[in-house]
C-alpha cells in the first residue's frame, strides 16, 4: 500500500491532467467520464488524435501512433462507443497507406515539434506497428468498419510472411492475436512467432541503454494476455522483482530510454507510473484494495 501511496503523490505532483485521472479510476474508483473529457481535449475535427496525447509528438496534427494510444486508453474504461470507434475508422481511411495498413506517423511530423526518431524517419507505408494494436483493439471491442476488415487483411498477410520483428512490432502482433476473430489461425501464429518474439525482448531485467529496453511485462501486462505463454514462470517472476524495485523515491517509475525533451520525460513517467502499477497489480504483486483519496 505505501508503494501505490507514494505513486500518487507523483502522480499528483508530475503527471498530466488525463493520466491523473486514470490513475483515479484504476486505483480510487474514480469516474470514467473525466478521463473521457480530456480525452475529447486531444481529439481533431477529422476523428483522430494528436495535441501531445503521444508525449513525442507536439504538433496539433492527428497521427496514427496517437489514435493507438486513445484506442487504449478506451479499452481501459470498457465499451468503446460505436461512433468514436467510426469516427477514428473514417480518419484512419483517410490515411491509410495503398497496402492497407497505416503509418506509425505521417510526413506532417516533420514540420512539428517531435521527437528526432520520429521526425527523421522516412518510412510513411502501412506498418504492422500500429496497425496491428489498432485493428486488435478494434476487434476486441467489436466495432465493425470496412476499415477494420481490410486493415485485418492487411494485418494477417504480413504476420503470415513476417521472418523477423522488433519489439514495438511485436507488441502489435500480440495485441492482434490476443483479439483476432480467427482463433485457430492466432494460436498457430503465436506458435510460429514465439521463437521470434522472445529473441527480440530483453530477457535481463537489469538492461538498460539508450533505445527503449521492452521486457516480458511489455508484451504480457496481465497472467490472461496472450503473450504470457511465451516466457516462463521464473521469467515473470524475475521481471516482476525487478520492476517492484526500480520504484523511484520520488514514488513514480523511470522511463528506460534517452528522452529528448523533459516535458516528455516527465509526460512519459506519468504513463510508465500507471502502466507498471496496473501490471504489479495484474499479477498481484500489490494490494488491489482501494486507499483513501489523497489529501494534498
Amino acid at each position: 500500500m505505501e508503494d501505490l501511496r507514494a505513486a500518487e503523490h507523483f502522480i499528483a505532483r508530475t503527471a498530466r491532467l488525463i493520466d491523473r485521472h486514470r490513475f483515479a479510476f484504476h486505483f480510487s474508483s474514480g469516474p470514467a467520464a473525466p478521463i473521457l473529457s480530456a480525452l475529447e481535449s486531444y481529439r481533431n475535427i477529422d476523428g483522430g488524435y494528436g495535441n501531445g496525447l503521444d508525449p513525442d509528438l507536439r504538433g496539433h496534427g492527428s497521427q496514427p501512433i496517437a489514435v493507438e494510444t486513445a484506442l487504449r486508453y478506451l479499452d481501459e474504461l470498457g465499451p468503446i462507443q460505436r461512433d468514436t470507434a467510426a469516427d477514428i475508422c473514417k480518419y484512419l481511411t483517410l490515411v491509410t497507406h495503398d497496402n492497407g495498413g497505416v503509418p506509425s506517423v505521417l510526413p506532417s511530423v516533420r514540420y512539428t515539434e517531435a521527437a528526432p526518431w520520429w521526425r527523421e524517419t522516412d518510412d510513411f507505408t502501412g506498418e504492422l506497428a500500429p496497425t496491428a494494436s489498432i485493428v486488435g483493439i478494434l476487434h476486441k471491442h467489436h466495432d465493425p468498419h470496412p476499415w477494420r476488415d481490410r486493415a485485418t487483411s492487411f494485418c494477417w498477410t504480413r504476420i503470415v510472411g513476417l521472418n523477423w520483428t522488433d519489439p514495438i512490432e511485436a507488441m502489435a502482433i500480440c495485441t492482434f492475436l490476443q483479439n483476432a476473430p480467427n482463433r485457430r489461425r492466432a494460436e498457430e501464429q503465436l506458435e510460429r512467432l514465439t521463437p521470434m518474439i522472445r529473441a527480440v525482448i530483453e530477457l535481463d531485467p537489469d538492461a538498460s541503454g539508450h533505445l527503449h529496453v521492452h521486457t516480458p511485462l511489455d508484451l504480457a501486462p496481465s497472467p490472461d494476455h496472450i503473450a504470457r505463454r511465451l516466457f516462463t514462470d521464473a521469467e515473470i517472476d524475475k521481471h516482476l522483482d525487478a520492476l517492484q524495485s526500480q520504484q523511484a523515491d520520488d514514488g513514480g517509475w523511470p522511463i528506460n530510454w534517452e528522452s529528448w525533451a523533459e516535458t516528455a520525460t516527465n509526460e512519459w513517467r506519468g504513463i510508465i507510473t500507471i502502466q507498471r502499477l496496473l501490471t504489479l497489480r495484474a499479477y498481484g504483486r500489490i494490494d488491489s484494495s482501494v486507499p483513501a483519496p489523497l489529501r494534498v
